[in-house]
């Protein structure tokens, strides 16, 4: 469903460290958002819901709810760290186009 880089899975082994005990994992969302319709949350989270993918990495989980799977079937998450910014992309064959920031995308 969703590919995790190794760079990702070290950011995410990171700052799930330091995150407090209640949290069990990290959720990734496609939300209605941005300049072209979706946009990705990505946050953490101390419960699965009903109907979600759930995904097991080595030290870490990842929940992923059934509409945001649809729209991330075959994406890739990687974290990277630029001189304007670090953060968590993703590369999802199913964004139809983005906008001019690259923050958003439809479908």
């Amino acid at each position: 469903m969703l590919d995790v880089t190794d760079n990702a899975m070290v950011a995410i082994r990171r700052v799930m460290a330091g995150a407090g005990p209640d949290v069990t994992g990290l959720r990734v969302m496609v939300i209605t958002g941005g300049c072209s319709g979706f946009k990705y949350k990505v946050g953490f989270d101390t419960t699965t819901d009903h109907g979600d993918h759930v995904l097991e990495f080595d030290g870490f989980r990842v929940f992923i709810d059934r509409d945001s799977g649809r729209r991330l079937e075959g994406a890739r998450m990687d974290y990277v760290e630029k001189l304007d910014g670090s953060g968590f992309v993703f590369d999802n064959p199913q964004a139809a186009r983005s906008c001019e920031c690259g923050k958003s995308f439809s479908c």
